[in-house]
């Protein structure tokens, strides 16, 4: 019988974020990194300091170009996601982020609305971060991983809980074994808490050294039922291989 990983405390917010059309990749990167992360970290500080809900860790995630099956057309269904951890999840809001926008991001980006789940670290292999001495600590930016995102909706007529239980109990350890069999080394899950206003039922994050260790997963993990609750169909997988880090 496995043993179900702890949750992390509190919940994670995702914040899933398209570029407009007349945006290019470049745009939306500089913006993001320049612009809106000094914002959501300063924001979270004078939130901490008047005793309000403020994240404890905010991470971005830029989804390469060339992704594994998350294309719409000739354009990525999703450029890449914000999360922030909080104590509990944040009410859902009447309208998204970004109308009207507080920033020049904001301006490049379609609006954004929150996704709060909660996480599963089921490998929990280092990152490191290693700030600027020469330019403030963060935000910065760190790499030399290959990190797979998937966004995966739950099956028609399957109630999510069936899917996050099997999840848990049979897809998880399996995905364990085969990371560590391979030579992966970590294995986040979130998962989420508010279907209602959910845009996928959760979301994987499997990290590796290297684009041969992904492909030797994918070669190695054997079937477990998972895509008789899951959406294969309509799953879509990013690959990427830099964060911004914002607090940490």
């Amino acid at each position: 019988m496995s043993t179900r990983p702890t949750p992390t405390p509190g919940a994670k917010m995702v914040y899933l974020i398209k570029r407009r059309p007349e945006t290019s990749r470049e745009e939306l990167i500089a913006h993001w990194f320049a612009n809106h992360m000094p914002n959501v970290i300063a924001r979270n500080t004078q939130a901490k300091a008047d005793g309000n809900p403020s994240a404890s860790h905010y991470v971005a995630t830029l989804f390469d170009e060339q992704p594994d099956g998350a294309l719409d057309g000739n354009r990525l269904v999703w450029d890449g996601a914000a999360q922030l951890w909080y104590d509990a999840p944040l009410p859902h809001p009447a309208g998204p982020s970004g109308e009207p926008p507080r920033d020049t991001f904001q301006e490049k980006v379609h609006p954004y609305w929150p996704w709060a789940t909660q996480e599963y670290v089921a490998v929990d292999g280092p990152l490191p971060l290693n700030p600027p001495t020469l330019n403030p600590p963060f935000p910065c930016t760190r790499s030399g991983f290959v990190k797979q995102v998937s966004l995966v909706p739950v099956r028609a007529g399957v109630d999510p809980q069936a899917l996050f239980d099997h999840w848990l109990d049979v897809h998880l350890p399996n995905v364990v074994e085969t990371l560590k069999k391979v030579g992966g080394f970590r294995y986040v899950v979130s998962l989420s808490l508010d279907m209602a206003n959910a845009p996928y039922a959760g979301m994987p994050e499997l990290y590796f050294p290297d684009v041969a260790t992904q492909q030797a997963f994918w070669a190695e993990i054997k079937p477990d039922g998972f895509q008789n609750f899951a959406d294969a169909e309509n799953t879509v997988r990013f690959r990427c291989g830099t964060e911004m880090v914002g607090v940490e």
